[in-house]
C-alpha cells in the first residue's frame, strides 16, 4: 500500500487525492468518499499519509505500521467508530500499539488515525500484500543481480552532439565581431 498518493489537509474531514498542481500555489484535490474536487491552497497544511507516524515510547512508528496493526487486529474489517469517547478510543489505541506515548499522542490523533483507517477500508485501498514483497527484495545479493540485470538491458546513450549553428549564447560574450588580429580582409595593408 503506498500512502504518499492520500493527503490530510487541516481543515477539511477526510483524505485528499492529489489530482493536479493549478496556477498561483493551487493544488486540485478530490475527496475519496464523494469524489468532489476541490481546491487546496499551499498555505494551507497539506500532510501526506506516509509522512505522519505516531509518538511510541522507544521511536516513532509509521502511519503504514499502525494501519496494519488495526487492520490484522481486525482481519480487514472496519474498526470502532472513530466518533467513541476518548477514554474509549485510548484504550482501543492501547489493544493495537501498547507502547504508544500517552502524553504526546492525544484522543483527537487517535480519532483521526481510525477515522483514515476506516475510510481506506470502507474503499478497499488497504493492500498490505505488497509489504511482503518489499521485505523480499531487501535482500542484498537479489538486489545486487537485479541491479546488475538492469544495467545490462538499459541502452547506453551516446552524447550529445555540437550543434552546427555555432556557440551558445552564453559563450558570444567573449567573441570578437570582424577579423582577429593579423588577418585581413581582401588586398591592402594588415591593420
Amino acid at each position: 500500500m503506498d500512502l504518499k498518493d492520500f493527503f490530510a489537509i487541516s481543515g477539511k474531514p477526510g483524505l485528499y487525492k492529489f489530482i493536479s498542481q493549478g496556477r498561483n500555489s493551487v493544488m486540485i484535490v478530490e475527496n475519496l468518499e464523494d469524489k468532489k474536487r476541490t481546491t487546496a491552497f499551499t498555505t494551507a497544511k497539506i500532510s501526506s499519509l506516509e509522512d505522519i507516524a505516531i509518538f511510541t515510547d522507544t521511536e516513532d512508528m509509521a502511519l503504514k505500521d499502525v494501519l496494519k496493526a488495526i487492520y490484522e487486529k481486525e482481519n480487514g474489517a472496519a474498526s470502532i467508530d472513530h466518533k467513541s469517547s476518548g477514554k474509549v478510543l485510548e484504550k482501543y489505541f492501547d489493544e493495537i500499539i501498547p507502547t504508544y506515548d500517552r502524553k504526546r499522542v492525544y484522543a483527537s490523533d487517535i480519532k483521526k488515525v481510525v477515522l483514515w483507517y476506516n475510510i481506506l477500508q470502507k474503499l478497499e485501498l488497504l493492500d498490505f500484500s505488497e509489504d511482503n514483497d518489499d521485505k523480499d527484495e531487501k535482500d542484498p545479493k537479489e538486489q545486487d543481480e537485479k541491479q546488475n540485470k538492469n544495467i545490462d538491458k538499459e541502452p547506453k546513450k551516446e552524447p550529445k552532439k555540437e550543434s552546427q549553428k555555432g556557440p551558445q549564447k552564453g559563450l558570444q560574450k567573449g567573441l570578437q565581431k570582424g577579423p582577429l588580429k593579423g588577418q585581413h580582409k581582401g588586398k591592402g595593408k594588415i591593420p
